[in-house]
């Protein structure tokens, strides 16, 4: 990084999956993100942001919502207005949800799921979750502020296996390889 990076400010996440055939149930896919304080940047997080809730300062919020994957393009987007976040929080993980009802489902069995990452009109990420398919959910992104309070972006789609309440709870901890 030099003096010129002026670092990520708006981010929209985007996630799409084509509708189950008829008579099956709904694959039913949700983008959380989980903002983290200063203090314990890798311990619980302040708050989690996910289908019909949105920050406290309305920096992070879902702009739509899918039940079905019956939407027109993207199915699901969450903008991050990191620029606005207050400097107490360091970092932010996003991540998706597979809901787990009607049916139990990991990434295997959502038709066509796709995820990108973008500020304004430049794609930062794309994925397909080809490498977590048998995971419930998965992180997708990580964005932290440095000491000068310029965020940066780190990609990478890491899965996980367990209900969406564990998920949530634990998606910002330190990943061990």
């Amino acid at each position: 990084m030099n003096g010129l990076n002026k670092g990520i400010h708006k981010v929209e996440i985007a996630l799409r999956w084509d509708p189950n055939p008829a008579g099956q149930p709904p694959a039913d896919l949700d983008i959380v993100a989980a903002t983290y304080p200063a203090s314990d940047p890798y311990g619980d997080p302040a708050y989690v942001v996910h289908f019909d809730s949105r920050s406290p300062d309305g920096t992070i919020y879902l702009n739509r919502d899918s039940r079905d994957g019956k939407g027109f393009g993207y199915d699901e987007v969450m903008t991050l207005e990191l620029d606005r976040l207050d400097p107490r929080y360091a970092r932010v993980v996003a991540g998706v949800v597979i809901q787990q009802r009607p049916a139990e489902r990991t990434f295997v069995s959502v038709i066509n799921p796709g995820l990108r990452i973008r500020e304004g009109y430049t794609v930062l990420a794309e994925d397909d979750f080809g490498g977590v398919l048998g995971a419930t959910a998965a992180t997708v992104a990580e964005f932290v502020r440095d000491g000068s309070g310029v965020w940066d972006f780190h990609p990478g789609v890491h899965g996980f296996d367990g209900d969406p309440t564990t998920f949530t709870r634990t998606m910002g901890a330190v990943r061990r390889s």
